[in-house]
């Protein structure tokens, strides 16, 4: 075992962690295919089963807790049977659920995957369904979300945006976090899908190749381009560091001083999904740094993390014991 990673593992447990963004429920119906519908040319499927996993934010959440850090979720949901799945999951695990505030006027952000299969053929996702609210958040959860973030925040030692697009994450709330972690000197770090360049000032910055190119609007064919992107980002945002994970080609961190630091990745085996990896990857560096980590040694860690998380179907977690075995 490489002792210095070992070490973290330990340092990292019990480390407390604020969550804040996008919670979505991950919904699989399994249908087994029964016959042909005599109203339209599609398959009837009879339910044979329901899954409800922890995505988005909340998967997040769900893999600092099984890290063994002390997770604080904050976001919104629904109250339909999407929203009481995920508390469900999520305090399963350990981790705190109060800050999830239940709007009745939106769902819970979900994404339905229906499953079909039967006896002779193999089970394969036939069609997705999402169901979000499109209108930006209230006034009155907004406050509500502060509220319980500035209670909560002189008991954490690390702050994680989980940024899916649907509106979470306002920009009084971003304005308050980025400014607490700065004032306090505590790490944080965003994980923004669409909008990365609004968290100037943010510790570090989470973005795979095709989001930082998006972000940049700019190719990234060559390892010139993508550094000289990656240095372009890290500067307009004012940040102290830009990981960007690379899928085959691993990980490369930018740090605030130039340096720039190319991980491979950790097990060249089987990829099995890809599906929540960079959740995983957020989780294990905002706990390393939390613990007092050098930026490098974080990264490296999470390298291992995320090179579980590929083997597994679906959003999945990664357990303390796991990782510690990987880094073997």
């Amino acid at each position: 075992m490489d002792k210095s990673l070992g070490r973290m593992i330990d340092a990292i447990q019990g480390q407390s962690i604020l969550v804040i963004g996008d919670m979505v429920a991950d919904i699989y119906l399994d249908g087994r295919i029964s016959r042909i519908s005599r109203e339209a040319p599609v398959l009837v499927l009879e339910q044979a089963g329901e899954k409800i996993v922890a995505g988005g934010a909340a998967n997040v959440v769900n893999n600092v807790a099984t890290l063994g850090g002390r997770a604080f979720a904050v976001g919104i949901l629904g109250t339909d049977h999407s929203a009481e799945g995920l508390k469900r999951i999520l305090s399963g695990n350990g981790a705190n659920v109060e800050g999830l505030l239940h709007d009745g006027a939106r769902p819970t952000i979900s994404k339905t995957r229906i499953i079909a299969g039967g006896r002779a053929t193999v089970s394969q996702q036939i069609v997705r369904i999402d169901n979000e609210s499109r209108e930006p958040l209230s006034e009155k959860f907004e406050a509500g979300l502060l509220e319980y973030v500035e209670k909560i925040l002189p008991k954490v030692r690390g702050i994680v945006m989980s940024d899916y697009g649907s509106g979470t994450i306002t920009e009084a709330i971003k304005d308050r976090l980025i400014a607490y972690s700065r004032e306090h000197g505590i790490p944080s770090i965003v994980d923004s899908r669409y909008h990365i360049r609004r968290f100037k000032g943010v510790g570090y910055v989470k973005q795979n190749d095709a989001e930082l190119a998006a972000a940049m609007e700019r190719e990234l064919g060559t390892e010139e381009a993508l550094r000289r992107a990656g240095q372009d980002l890290l500067r307009e945002l004012d940040a102290d560091g830009v990981l960007v994970t690379r899928g085959e080609k691993g990980m490369t961190l930018f740090e605030r001083d130039g340096s720039i630091h190319d991980i491979l990745v950790s097990d060249k085996s089987e990829v099995y999904d890809v599906s929540g990896a960079g959740d995983t990857c957020v989780s294990t560096v905002i706990l390393a740094l939390a613990a007092g980590a050098e930026p490098k040694a974080a990264a490296e860690l999470s390298n291992f993390a995320s090179g579980i998380a590929v083997r597994k179907l679906g959003t999945a977690t990664v357990s303390r014991d796991e990782l510690k075995r990987a880094v073997q």
